[in-house]
């Protein structure tokens, strides 16, 4: 995942789109693609259909992409208990306008979207370990030691394999109570996957969201 955080002073006028990906205008496609093949190159666009991927941009008022993501949704069994879940996936913000807060604004964007969606449990995600600080002021909870684990059975992908540094991130949306992110929910959230394996899979997964 890539995005900056900043707030400087010649950011770009900008307004938030969301669509279902597989509704996503053409031209607007063309872009995001563009965007992540340059972030990742070698990667293939778009995402599983049976996670209901959702695009949420960042648009200027001339039509270009300032930043981009994907809202990816699915069922996950831990703990014993069944959990709706939502992640974050392919984060990325436009080389020329990076440090400007447009990250920041879609991931803003993007936790509000979520955490308006009836009968989701918590959202779950990976990112670079240099960008945990980054989704942590987005206000996303660390969960120290919490692996994910994507792929399948079969060839399973975990974020502590060779080759990654990553960071496991949540919110859980029971915390948007009265009692705010530091409530019992979250708490009780978060000691229940920090320091644990957690699968994404039986079922398709996309990567590791």
């Amino acid at each position: 995942m890539i995005a900056g955080p900043g707030s400087g002073a010649h950011a770009p006028v900008t307004r938030v789109l969301g669509f279902a990906e597989a509704e996503l205008p053409a031209a607007l496609a063309a872009q995001v693609a563009a965007l992540e093949a340059e972030a990742w190159p070698g990667a293939m666009p778009g995402h599983d259909p049976a996670l209901a991927p959702r695009a949420l941009l960042l648009v200027t008022a001339d039509g270009t992409v300032a930043a981009s993501l994907a809202l990816l949704f699915k069922e996950i069994r831990h703990g014993g208990r069944t959990y709706r879940a939502a992640g974050l996936s392919s984060v990325v913000t436009r080389r020329a306008l990076r440090g400007r807060g447009c990250g920041a604004r879609l991931v803003a964007a993007a936790r509000r979207e979520l955490a308006a969606v009836p009968g989701l449990d918590l959202v779950l995600f990976s990112c670079d370990r240099p960008l945990a600080p980054f989704y942590e002021a987005a206000g996303f909870t660390r969960l120290p030691g919490a692996v994910l684990v994507g792929g399948t059975p079969e060839d399973p992908l975990a974020t502590d394999g060779p080759g990654f540094d990553k960071e496991v991130l949540a919110e859980f949306l029971g915390a948007n109570g009265p009692d705010g992110p530091d409530g019992p929910d979250a708490r009780a959230g978060a000691a229940a996957f920090a320091g644990t394996r957690i699968a994404l899979h039986p079922g398709p997964v996309d990567r590791l969201w």
